[in-house]
């Protein structure tokens, strides 16, 4: 049975570089206890060692390919988690992500703004926006550009690879990413510098006014 397990795992580098940091920064923002939806898990690194570590969060990882769904399944397998819901498939420009009336505590994607069109941006906010919780944050990690901060050599040859890779993709400008979120009454709560030029940021509801 484990070497099936095996078999059927995908492994990331940089998801298994940057697993610790941003566990470390979760720890820092979210309470003892809660409901999570990932969105984007690929190969279900992420979602296996975030769970083995928050035990008291339940976690729901979704990825919009189809083929993902065997290399999270077999992460959560190995681990042997059972705090975590079995993957779903989905894509963040349906209509409907779940049903409305299911609300998270945290809704968590890393690293899909950069490798898909600029329409999934706005579609994860609103998406977001409908799914969070009265207090829920949406968590967001990955390269970002700033107008008040130099960008890096290594984002800016970053981009213009995924440029040439694809035209609709692109390291996105934190402020574009705001003003997405402020249309879906989302805003920025915190963001956290993290190794390699990523960052982690923390969105949530917007006061009423």
């Amino acid at each position: 049975m484990l070497s099936v397990i095996v078999t059927l795992l995908n492994f990331s580098p940089a998801a298994d570089r940057n697993k610790q940091p941003i566990l470390d920064v979760l720890r820092e923002v979210l309470p003892e206890r809660g409901n999570a939806l990932e969105i984007a898990s690929g190969t279900g690194q992420h979602v296996a060692w975030f769970a083995a570590a928050l035990p008291q969060w339940t976690w729901q990882p979704t990825d919009a390919m189809s083929a993902a769904m065997e290399s999270i399944s077999a992460y959560i397998a190995e681990q042997g988690l059972a705090n975590v819901r079995p993957p779903l498939v989905l894509d963040v420009m349906a209509p409907e992500w779940l049903p409305n009336t299911e609300q998270f505590d945290l809704i968590y994607c890393a690293n899909m703004l950069h490798i898909s069109p600029w329409a999934t941006c706005a579609a994860l906010m609103q998406g977001a926006a409908r799914h969070l919780t009265p207090g829920g944050v949406l968590v967001t990690y990955g390269p970002y550009l700033e107008d008040d901060v130099a960008t890096s050599e290594g984002n800016l040859s970053f981009d213009q690879s995924l440029r040439t890779r694809d035209p609709a993709w692109g390291i996105r400008r934190r402020e574009d990413v705001e003003l997405e979120a402020a249309r879906a009454g989302l805003q920025l709560q915190a963001r956290h510098a993290m190794p390699a030029n990523n960052l982690l940021l923390v969105w949530g509801r917007s006061p009423q006014k």
